[in-house]
This record gives structure tokens, sequence and C-alpha cells, in this order.
């Protein structure tokens, strides 16, 4: 494998450059927030523990700051990106910057929230700076769609990360943390300042690590099923879980037969349960 030249990754001048040659303008609505340094995108692949190896699916490369640097560890890199005239650039990017490389990389043109498919070998590690408004959305379609898919790192919003990776108990501790935890072990991975951007965002970012489970969650329920409970649970998170889950159950006796059946405290609330709890009551609905 030839090692691909210092420069080949985007500095700050590169981005602006590009961007500027495609009359790019990053935009609000779609989150986009271009990484400008070479070494925080190196950061992120060593973070993300990409091999020589791996199969890696990227979501939302833009100009392809993190693209290169995964396609100088990683054996190939598949990005998806929504944007037209990104997703028309990237290859040239990729062909004049690491030619060396330019097979081993794909581009899928298409809303990450509809990919069902990847061309190519299955996926093994997926790593990405997603947008902060789908970050969560993405994530778990992207865990859910391609099981092959073992270590996960995605940079999000500082407080998506933090929600990402709470704890049962904690105050941020919610839909995106039990659901995430139904497909990985999720941990807090560092922080990422906000200067290494362009645009600069207004917030602060952080890195996710999602380790798939070697063993599913052990139950009976579906993963729909476990889901509908959870959303229930959350959709009135202030309430109890006898009352919270009285629309899900068709009562709240209902309910609590479940939640009494499962193990769990009728008087409990969402924030407090694992997912193997979430999953229990599922199975328990009569």
């Amino acid at each position: 494998m030839s090692s691909p030249s210092p420069d080949a990754l985007l500095g700050p001048a590169d981005v602006r450059e590009l961007a500027e040659a495609l009359g790019v303008r990053p935009t609000k609505q779609r989150g986009q927030n271009f990484v400008i340094d070479a070494n925080t995108v190196r950061r992120i692949v060593r973070t993300a523990q990409v091999r020589p190896d791996d199969v890696v699916v990227e979501v939302g490369p833009g100009l392809g700051s993190l693209t290169l640097a995964l396609l100088e560890v990683a054996d190939r890199v598949t990005a998806v990106e929504i944007d037209d005239v990104l997703a028309a650039a990237l290859p040239a990017t990729i062909a004049a910057r690491m030619p060396a490389r330019a097979d081993r990389f794909a581009l899928v043109h298409s809303d990450a929230m509809h990919v069902t498919e990847l061309p190519g070998p299955a996926p093994t590690a997926l790593v990405a700076n997603l947008p902060y408004n789908v970050a969560v959305p993405v994530l778990l379609h992207m865990l859910d769609t391609f099981p092959s898919i073992e270590r996960t790192l995605v940079m999000v919003q500082s407080e998506v990360a933090d929600r990402l990776a709470a704890p049962p108990g904690s105050k941020v501790y919610g839909v995106p943390s039990v659901k995430a935890n139904w497909f990985a072990e999720v941990k807090r991975a560092g922080a990422i300042g906000r200067n290494v951007f362009w645009p600069a965002p207004n917030v602060d970012s952080g890195l996710v690590s999602l380790t798939r489970r070697t063993e599913p969650i052990k139950t009976t329920a579906s993963q729909r099923e476990v889901f509908a409970v959870i959303d229930a649970a959350f959709a009135q998170r202030r309430k109890t879980l006898r009352a919270a889950l009285a629309g899900w159950a068709g009562s709240a006796a209902v309910a609590e037969a479940a939640l009494v059946a499962a193990g769990v405290s009728p008087q409990a609330r969402g924030e407090s349960l694992t997912v193997e709890e979430f999953a229990r009551i599922a199975e328990n609905k009569q």
C-alpha cells in the first residue's frame, strides 16, 4: 500500500479555495461546517481505531477533509453525500490529492436516511462528522441497516454527544441514549473545539464512540416493540411509567401489570431504566 504524500490532506486555504471554486456556501439548513484542520481529522481516524483492513462508511463528507484522512489508513471508504455540488466534486478531489487510493473510494449520492445498501464489501466501521440537525436519526438508521458495522465514531454537537453517551439516571438520558445502547456500548471519546471548522459553529462538538454489542440484547420482543416502549416512556418523561405507558398499553392498569411482570416499579420514570428493562416491559405487554 503506497503511503500518500504529507500534503494530501486539506488545510484551511485548500478548503476555502475548493468551496470558492464550487460556489459552495456552507448552509445552516444542512448543518454544514467543514473541518479545516488536518490534525483534527487524523485524530478522529486514530480515535476511531481505523485499521488497514477496514471498510469505512462516511456520512456527509462535505469537501473531503475526513475522507482523505480515512483513505490514508482504511482499505476502502464509501462516502454518502446528499448535496449535489459536493457529491459531484468529491471524486475529483480524491483523484487529485490521493490518486494512488482513488480506486479505493466510492461515492453514494443520496440522503443517508434512505440508504439501504452500499457498493462493495460490507462496511466494518462508520466514521462521520454528522450534521447537527440529523445526527441521531442518521446514526440509528446506519447502525440498524448495516449490522456489519462493528465500530462507530461520530463527531456531533457536544450536547448530542452527552445525550448519546448518558447513563440511566442522568438528566440528559433519553431516547437517543437508550436506542443507541440497544445496538452498542456508547461512550464519549473527546471534545473538538470550534476553531477547526469553517464556518466556526456557535457550539462545541464532541466525539462519541460506539462499539457494536457482540451479543444482541436477550429478549423475545422485537426491536420495533422495544423502541415503542422507549418512545412512550420519554414522550411524557415527568410522569411515572404507569401513567406514561397507559397509551402504549391501552390503559394505566395494563401498563402497571406489564411493569410489575417485568420487575420494574410502576412509580419509576423512564430516565432510570436500562435498555434491558425496556425490553422486559415490551415482552410483558398483554
